[in-house]
């Protein structure tokens, strides 16, 4: 095991944080109990943010990459052992913890899930951050009572990105009828294959509408916030449930109390950094049953840890489809 090694390491340059390829020792990595060797990162619209200058690290240095899969090198924790194979999504990656864009990662044991069996380790940081959160999301909507009808539509927003990709593959799988918002009619065909029954055209939810416009939907997956969340709360039908994980078009959210007062749509809020491992080993077990691996692997590119500089900018202008995998190792 060499001592050094590669990692995109972010600093602080000219008063700015700007990512760049540093060496690293074993003794640079934080003073956590489990040592991992990885092999797949991910890409992430979060990752794309730290790399192109976004102000995601809030302490510097800071080793970028918030998904990580590889296998236990050493242990201080009774719950792993060396040869184990494990995954980490979020708690801090690249914003407060070390992140994985490195070939070694020290990691608190209470992070790590043991990858499911059904996985590779490729497969698994196909999934990443952007698939587990999908898979929270629809988590979030059953539990709250959604069942699949061949009269309801469930929108998914964003959805040829990571989050709505994945989250398309399970809810059509599961027997939903999925309805696919996108800004890029080159990718109907992919998200036809993915399961999508039909299409809404990403410029008819980001403008502005009345505060409640005619029924549709019965449920909804939406990783872009803003104007576009509003008009699809203001879509949602009586009784109905949006599950809100990301904000690709802004922090605000210009709508009305309407659609929560008078026909009783529910807001979810999903988080995927912080949620706790009851609910991330069960999100990890059902996308082992529920994600279909023909549609994962059809949603899937390889890219080398080289390319990543010239990957962050295309994801930032949702020119990246489905999941980007980060071999680590080229």
């Amino acid at each position: 095991m060499s001592d050094s090694f590669r990692a995109v390491v972010i600093e602080e340059v000219e008063g700015k944080p700007k990512a760049t390829f540093r060496q690293l020792k074993l003794s640079d990595l934080p003073d956590h109990d489990v040592l991992v060797e990885v092999a797949c990162s991910t890409l992430n619209y979060k990752d794309g943010l730290a790399l192109t200058g976004g102000r995601i690290a809030r302490r510097l240095p800071m080793v970028a990459g918030i998904d990580a899969a590889g296998t236990v090198i050493e242990s201080a924790s009774p719950d792993f052992k060396p040869g184990d194979r494990v995954i980490v999504n979020g708690y801090g990656l690249s914003e407060t913890q070390w992140g994985a864009y490195a070939k070694y990662a020290r990691l608190k044991s209470d992070w790590l899930v043991p990858l499911p069996g059904a996985f590779t380790m490729q497969q698994a940081m196909a999934i990443g951050t952007a698939g587990y959160t999908a898979m929270l999301c629809v988590m979030a909507l059953e539990d709250a009572g959604l069942v699949p009808d061949k009269d309801a539509e469930v929108l998914v927003t964003g959805a040829a990105g990571g989050v709505g990709s994945v989250a398309i593959a399970l809810l059509a799988r599961k027997g939903y009828r999925v309805i696919a918002a996108t800004g890029r009619p080159e990718t109907h065909d992919y998200l036809k294959n993915l399961g999508a029954a039909g299409f809404v055209a990403r410029e008819e939810l980001s403008q502005k509408g009345p505060p409640m416009a005619k029924e549709r939907w019965a449920a909804a997956v939406d990783s872009v916030g803003s104007q576009t969340l509003a008009t699809v709360l203001s879509q949602t039908r009586y009784g109905g449930w949006v599950a809100a994980c990301g904000l690709a078009g802004g922090i605000d959210l210009p709508a009305s109390v309407f659609p929560f007062i008078l026909r009783n749509v529910s807001l979810l809020g999903v988080d995927s950094v912080m949620a706790p491992m009851h609910r991330r080993r069960r999100a990890w077990q059902q996308l082992a049953k529920d994600l279909p691996l023909d549609k994962l692997d059809a949603m899937t590119e390889v890219h080398p840890l080289s390319a990543i500089f010239e990957l962050a900018p295309k994801i930032i202008a949702g020119q990246v489809r489905g999941r980007a995998v980060i071999d680590i190792n080229a």
